[in-house]
């Protein structure tokens, strides 16, 4: 995970991918698969991805459930 620092920005940081992905579920469960093709635009490759959902996992902010969908725990 990246956290802004002096190498990188917030911009360039994980936490800025966190209100982008909480947009996508906001509205009820979504598939990975689909989840990572929305916001694929703003990725600079599959583990910033990672590393959001490990983020949002930690914080207990979203959690996958039976179906694989992810959603949003807040």
């Amino acid at each position: 995970m990246q956290l802004p620092n002096k190498l990188y920005s917030y911009k360039n940081s994980t936490l800025s991918l966190i209100p982008i992905v909480l947009d996508e579920i906001k509205n009820g469960p979504v598939a990975v698969k689909v989840l990572y093709e929305r916001v694929k635009p703003s990725l600079k490759d599959a583990t910033d991805f990672i590393s959001v959902m490990d983020c949002l996992y930690a914080l207990r902010a979203a959690d996958l459930n039976d179906e694989g969908e992810v959603f949003i725990c807040l």
